[in-house]
């Protein structure tokens, strides 16, 4: 590869500085309009804020929209929604004969909708206060309105689930007897209509915990869905009862508890408010609920989400314009509207669920076979597939976006304890085992541990084709907690112990598995014989992983950084860096290459292990010895060939982004960011997982950023793989709290803006 590398003087930076304004954020400033109503919920757009996510549509002059927050998992673990709401006006400004538009302000964070039909104009404004979870409807019209909402809702009964309805939730397609979503509470209390959902006692972690043989330990496991309440309340202003209503969405039959105004009125704010704890009385819950509902301030709270948007939209941005690719503006754009979806569950108690988020919708309308109600998204709620989950966070740090990683970091050090348990109770030793496909209570989930498991197999094993000896996945959430210490100087010192029981369980389970077969713990070099292991779930029964050994490395490197660590701990991980093995290599037609293991069994899944050093673990790259070698890799590999795809996980644009190869990472990327063929440009899916598809737009998102912006060590590289052609504006984020920003046109920096000012000298252009 043959690049043209530019030391940028000072100088001549100043200059340019000088010369070019500071451009507006084209893709905020330029919203996503609707002017024809929606035939479904297929054609939603997602609102949200804090930790609320919205799929607002106008069918048939109604408008409609889902409510959906972080954490409200029932018994099973499905990730339940908290309802629809459906509001008619009269006189009706949307019906078929009406001027319509509906239009996402990306720069503040809300949907308004607006009618007009002859002399009556009414505009509607829907939006999610961010630091409340309370949902806003706001209605204004030229002439006097009476507005009906109805809270409609398909679990006003129990529901028995059957067969695939069962994907879910934890059981999947191996529920033990009968499965039931058990109905909610829903009633109307004076002017307002209260619902929730209480779990029951039994749920499906004691189910899990027996299965796995922790019943001893059951009272020291942690359990997220015992005393789980979660619900909430809609009323309006000047708003009564109306009583009740029924229908079908879709095929799902549901039940309205209806509102209506006392009389027409110009001016009309509804309010669902929301609220989730943890609480074995209802009693308790319902006070929590009117304390949020009591204390609103509902222009104050908007001008603080507004502010909020503003913020979050000048932390980062890319712009993208090209005469000869219009794909590149369009990819852009999408990048704007997932990284929006991502910025809707802020502050939630949970990380954003890489299969379909808030944002999911009657999947009849992704799949004609599947004929269940909204609760459904393919691979579960509560069952984090950390594997997917890694690529909706790590476009995180140079998004600039490090707070809205908390929730995925503290998933995993909430489970620390359950998973050392595993550990101790299993093998006795030390260290946190986190499994593939995790419960959001740290055990294996059930379905994917086997019911049909031979006598005598290992307990703390998944008996799984796909997931057996799947450990390594917790790393790339280790390495994030240690990147965002550089990126955004977060204190990372209540996360150190995750990371510390992390790093010890491969050492102690790995000399403990060698023990087992011989009466060495090591092999002849003094290094850990990593086997049985797993090479993504791609490359199975391994024997001393690349992408295992390559995530060892890194992290155990970053960790000997982490200010003020002990002597000792240094000590151990050192020592502990000293024992993993080296990687292995293959050749292919005379080219060296990366070997994907030392050896394995089988071949299981179609990812590209063997490129994991390269993205994300950064061992090669460019700037880095061994390009070539990965280069090779990416072209000759027989098995990364047969992979390549654009669709849902795939990480090959990311990987040609890394290498440098500018061709390939932008016919890749453009694939991933074009639109989704949805009516919203970026629900993407299903294509492995489900609708919209959060780890195909976060992988998209990854390859954007690092065809614009690289670093190793001081090293900031700008358009490592860029086509000179493109023009770009953008800022992202940089290692050591730095941030770039940079105006691209006709082929020259025109503005280069590095904060802090030091780190300028660390800056080097790569444009071919």
């Amino acid at each position: 590869m043959k690049k043209k590398v530019i030391v940028i003087c000072a100088i001549l930076l100043s200059v340019c500085l000088f010369k070019a304004a500071v451009a507006q954020h084209k893709q905020v400033e330029a919203n996503l309009v609707w002017t024809s109503q929606s035939d479904n919920s297929a054609g939603s757009m997602p609102c949200g804020g804090g930790d609320i996510g919205l799929n607002v549509w106008v069918e048939k002059g109604d408008l409609l929209f889902y409510i959906s927050r972080s954490g409200t998992f029932d018994e099973n673990n499905t990730l339940l929604k908290q309802g629809r709401v459906r509001l008619k006006l009269s006189p009706n400004p949307f019906d078929a004969h009406a001027d319509f538009k509906q239009e996402l302000v990306l720069k503040e964070g809300y949907v308004q909708i607006s009618g007009k039909k002859r002399d009556l104009e009414t505009t509607l404004k829907v939006w999610v206060d961010v630091f409340k979870p309370v949902v806003h409807l706001d209605i204004k019209s030229n002439q006097k309105t009476i507005a009906e909402a109805a809270y409609e809702s398909w679990r006003f009964e129990d529901r028995l689930t059957k067969g695939k309805e069962n994907n879910q939730n934890s059981y999947k397609w191996a529920p033990r007897g009968e499965v039931k979503t058990f109905k909610d509470s829903i009633a109307f209390k004076q002017h307002e209509v209260v619902f929730f959902h209480k779990n029951k006692d039994e749920s499906v972690f004691d189910v899990t915990v027996k299965q796995q043989g922790l019943e001893t330990n059951k009272a020291k496991l942690y359990n997220p869905l015992k005393n789980l309440v979660f619900g909430g309340s809609m009323k309006g202003t000047d708003m009564q009862v109306s009583g009740n209503d029924t229908g079908t969405y879709l095929g799902t039959v549901y039940k309205a508890w209806k509102l209506k105004s006392n009389r027409p009125s110009k001016s009309i704010d509804i309010a669902v408010t929301l609220h989730t704890a943890r609480t074995t009385t209802v009693d308790e819950w319902e006070a929590g609920l009117n304390k949020t509902a009591t204390s609103l301030n509902s222009a104050k709270a908007f001008n603080a989400a507004k502010n909020w948007w503003k913020s979050y939209w000048e932390r980062s941005f890319i712009d993208v314009s090209s005469q000869t690719e219009p794909l590149a503006a369009q990819a852009a754009r999408n990048y704007t509207l997932f990284r929006y979806m991502l910025g809707c569950n802020a502050y939630g108690a949970y990380p954003t669920k890489f299969n379909g988020g808030l944002f999911t919708y009657d999947p009849a309308q992704v799949d004609t076979a599947l004929k269940f109600t909204p609760d459904f998204r393919n691979w579960g709620g509560g069952t984090h597939t950390a594997q997917n989950q890694r690529l909706v966070y790590w476009p995180m740090l140079k998004s600039g976006d490090a707070d809205l990683m908390k929730p995925q970091f503290d998933f995993y050090k909430d489970l620390v304890r359950n998973a050392e348990l595993r550990s101790e109770f299993y093998w006795g030793h030390k260290g946190a085992s986190f499994t593939e496909q995790l419960e959001n209570f740290g055990l294996p989930n059930p379905a994917e541990y086997g019911w049909k498991r031979p006598a005598g197999y290992d307990l703390g094993m998944e008996y799984n084709a796909w997931l057996e000896y799947q450990w390594d996945t917790v790393l790339e959430f280790c390495m994030m907690i240690l990147e965002t210490e550089s990126y955004a100087g977060k204190d990372i010192k209540e996360y150190l112990p995750l990371i510390e029981s992390s790093l010890i369980f491969f050492d102690a389970h790995y000399t403990y598995l060698a023990k087992q077969r011989g009466s060495k713990a090591l092999d002849a070099n003094g290094h850990l014989v990593l086997y049985p292991g797993s090479a993504a779930e791609t490359y199975k029964m391994t024997y001393n992983a690349t992408s295992t050994i390559a995530a060892l490395t890194t992290v155990l490197k970053r960790a000997l950084e982490i200010p003020g660590i002990s002597t000792q701990q240094k000590a151990d991980w050192e020592t502990m860096l000293k024992r993993i093995p080296p990687m292995s290599f293959r050749t292919f037609d005379g080219h060296v290459t990366i070997a994907p293991a030392k050896v394995w069994e089988r071949v299981n899944n179609t990812e590209s292990p063997q490129l994991y050093p390269v993205y994300p673990w950064g061992i090669y790259g460019i700037g880095r010895p061994g390009l070539d070698t990965a280069v090779n890799t990416f072209k000759y590999d027989t098995d990364v060939l047969k992979f390549r795809s654009h669709i849902g996980w795939k990480q090959d644009n990311i990987f040609a982004a890394r290498l440098g190869l500018t061709q390939e990472a932008a016919t890749l990327t453009l694939q991933k960011l074009k639109d989704s063929g949805r009516r919203f440009p970026a629900f993407w899916g299903p294509g492995f997982d489900w609708v919209p598809d959060h780890n195909w737009g976060g992988s998209g998102m990854i390859g954007l950023q690092e065809m614009l912006l690289q670093t190793y060590g001081k090293k900031i590289y700008l358009f490592p793989a860029w086509p000179k052609q493109w023009d770009a504006h953008f800022k992202l984020h940089a290692p050591y709290q730095t941030t770039v920003e940079v105006v691209l046109k006709g082929g020259k920096i025109e503005m280069l803006k590095v904060i802090p000012e030091s780190r300028r000298k660390d800056i080097m252009i790569l444009l071919k």
